[in-house]
């Protein structure tokens, strides 16, 4: 019985994972994206890693080092980061930052 409970429970934890699946071709273009921005993240001593993307097309970031501290950080986010991705990838429809 052990066995079925554990099925049971993985199978709860991937039915609540609200991101797409990460074999979705949308990451690759997303990640494409950000990583023509990354260089310039960097150069400031920050970066940013790509959490997920929900079926809504939304992307979740988490803005790490300088940037995650940055009083610029949403500004860099949006006009930075999320201008770059929407051009891209026109099907995202926003980009968000996770903490």
């Amino acid at each position: 019985m052990p066995e079925q409970t554990e099925l049971m429970q993985n199978d709860a934890t991937t039915a609540q994972e609200p991101y797409l699946d990460k074999s979705d071709p949308l990451y690759i273009k997303v990640q494409e994206a950000l990583d023509m921005v990354r260089p310039y993240l960097q150069s400031d001593g920050g970066d940013a890693e790509l959490i997920g993307i929900r079926a809504d097309k939304s992307v979740d970031l988490r803005l790490v080092g300088a940037c995650g501290s940055c009083p610029m950080s949403t500004m860099t986010l949006r006009a930075g980061v999320e201008q770059a991705i929407k051009r891209a990838v026109p099907e995202v429809t926003r980009v968000e930052a996770i903490m």
